[in-house]
């Protein structure tokens, strides 16, 4: 196992930040998913921990050691790739074994490695075909394997799933926690599937423009986003331009205790924080169900409030129907102003809300 330490990582493709001084401590055996949209430089950091992009500025320091003037082949990684990168005309066994054969072992001792990791990762009996003969989910099984027969101390993956169909992502990445674990390996894994992140990592760093905008346990991630773009980046959630006046935040009907300073800001409400109430409830929203999605578990609506629409959750026996009007208060919501922290209030105690906020 190996701790990794990013020190103001940057780099710079011209006047473009493509990673603006990102410092990041990743622990001994913890898998860290870096998430973000297409072009935050997820991928860029990823490469320049590998030492396949140089850094502008910054440094890479694993175990202690600065290794930002190492080659790829002289650093104690492994990547996976997004795509196999198999050698087609090789078998399965020769693919794995090909880093091993570098480094001067016995043809003993490398066949009892290769047969070591394809048990692993599930390929047991598969050492004597060729890539063409395999699926794609085989195929990035083999990469993970050549990969973590060289026993390195850091796991780079770079959306090694993302070529795959929906129901063999959810199959692998599985695999690849339980081997993750069963190892012992420090990870970081590059992703934009949000549901992938939450599900692998021990912590998710959201990524923005090249910079963190936020770093945590997937559930804090979730349940408290620091800014709006990590609300609406992570889960389902209604990000809506709201107004705070004399400590009431306003919007849609809605009149919530809030101690922020007047002026406006953003109001952020996840659908499973919003329940029904009685018609003509004072102070809640009120619209009108035009979309119903029964998602099996939970059936998902999207309600027209006469001006902005919001996203409900509703469990499959709550007798609500496309086209009907229905009343709404939420349980919590988080706030946020372009001049301070996030607050997240609790609406379900009158003083809540104003505890909350003395604490954020």
């Amino acid at each position: 196992m190996a701790t990794l330490e990013l020190d103001r990582l940057t780099k710079r493709f011209g006047e473009t930040a493509a990673v603006d001084r990102v410092s990041l401590t990743i622990g001994d055996g913890e898998l860290v998913c870096l998430l973000g949209p297409s072009g935050c430089g997820k991928s860029t950091v990823l490469r320049m921990i590998g030492g396949f992009e140089t850094p502008s500025g910054g440094r890479v320091v694993i175990d202690g050691a600065d290794v930002g003037v190492l080659p790829p082949n002289r650093r104690p990684t492994g990547m996976v790739f997004q795509s196999h990168a198999l050698w087609p005309h090789m078998t399965v066994a020769r693919n794995v074994a090909f880093g091993l054969s570098l480094r001067g072992l016995t043809r003993g001792e490398v066949a009892r490695r290769v047969d070591a990791v394809l048990e692993l990762v599930g390929l047991s009996g598969y050492g004597s075909r060729y890539p063409g003969q395999l699926s794609g989910g085989q195929q990035q099984r083999v990469a993970i394997a050549r990969c973590v027969v060289l026993e390195p101390k850091i796991l780079l993956m770079d959306e090694p799933f993302s070529a795959l169909d929906a129901h063999l992502r959810v199959r692998l990445r599985e695999e690849v926690r339980a081997i993750q674990r069963r190892l012992g390996l420090t990870t970081v894994f590059v992703t934009h599937d949000q549901e992938e992140a939450m599900t692998l990592a021990d912590r998710i760093v959201v990524m923005k423009d090249g910079r963190v905008e936020q770093a945590g346990r997937p559930g804090e991630i979730y349940a408290r986003p620091e800014t709006a773009f990590v609300a609406g980046f992570i889960g389902t959630m209604t990000l809506a331009e709201a107004r705070v006046e004399a400590g009431r935040l306003l919007w849609q009907g809605l009149a919530l205790p809030c101690d922020l300073p007047d002026g406006p800001c953003t109001l952020a409400l996840r659908p499973e924080e919003l329940v029904p109430v009685p018609a003509g409830t004072p102070e809640a929203l009120s619209g009108r169900v035009a979309r119903l999605v029964d998602l099996g578990a939970v059936r998902m609506a999207d309600v027209d409030l006469g001006g902005a629409t919001i996203k409900l959750q509703l469990g499959r026996a709550d007798g609500i129907s496309e086209g009907d009007t229905v009343a709404l208060r939420p349980t919590r919501c988080a706030v946020f102003r372009a001049d301070g922290p996030a607050r997240h209030l609790d609406l379900t105690e009158p003083a809540a809300p104003q505890r909350e906020s003395a604490l954020a």
